[in-house]
C-alpha cells in the first residue's frame, strides 16, 4: 500500500517536503525564495505577518515557542527570523523552560549555521525599554506591535538587499 501523500494540482514536492505552490509560480521559483521564520506565541500575529510576507514572495515558516523555533532553524535553515520577545512557559518541554527572545538569540549565536542569521525583534511590551537591548544583542531591526507591515517589508527587503529571491538559482 502506498502511504505517500497524494499531491493536488497546486502542490509539489521539493527536497522531500510537500508544499503548496502559488499559482503562476514554478517549483524552481518557490525553491529559490528566501525563508523567513516568524516566532510568536500569538497565532494572529504569526498569520497576519506571514500573509504579508507571502504576498511579497517570501516563504514563511512559523513557530509558537523557542524550542520549536530552534528546531526549525536546525532543519529548515531560514534566511531571516522575526522574533517576539515574550513567551509563556514552554510546557511542552517538561513544564516551565523560560524562553524569551533574548534567550533564543543567545542560542542561535551558538549554532554555527545560525550565528550570522539576521533577526528582527517585535514586541508589544514597552518598546522604549527593549529597543536598545535588542539592537545591542544583535537584532537588525526592532518593531513595536501592532506591526506596520509596510515598514516591516521595507526592512526585510533592505536586509536581503533584493526582491526576496535568491540570486543565481
Amino acid at each position: 500500500m502506498n502511504t505517500s501523500p497524494q499531491l493536488t494540482p497546486n502542490e509539489q514536492s521539493i527536497h522531500g517536503a510537500t508544499m503548496a505552490i502559488p499559482l503562476g509560480m514554478t517549483t524552481s521559483q518557490v525553491a529559490g525564495r528566501k525563508k523567513i521564520l516568524v516566532v510568536d506565541d500569538n497565532l494572529v500575529v504569526r498569520r497576519i505577518v506571514g500573509m504579508g510576507l507571502q504576498k511579497s514572495g517570501y516563504e514563511v515558516l512559523e513557530a509558537a515557542d523557542g524550542g520549536t523555533a530552534l528546531g526549525i532553524v536546525r532543519t529548515n535553515k531560514p534566511d531571516l527570523i522575526l522574533l517576539d520577545i515574550f513567551f509563556p512557559p514552554d510546557v511542552a518541554a517538561g513544564g516551565g523552560a523560560a524562553w524569551d527572545g533574548f534567550h533564543i538569540m543567545e542560542w542561535l549565536q551558538r549554532m554555527d549555521h545560525a550565528k550570522n542569521l539576521p533577526i528582527m525583534i517585535m514586541t508589544g511590551s514597552k518598546p522604549e525599554e527593549y529597543r536598545e537591548r535588542a539592537l545591542k544583542a544583535g537584532a537588525v531591526a526592532f518593531f513595536p506591535k501592532p506591526i506596520d507591515l509596510d515598514e516591516l517589508l521595507t526592512a526585510v527587503h533592505r536586509t536581503f538587499d533584493d526582491d526576496g529571491f535568491v540570486r543565481g538559482q
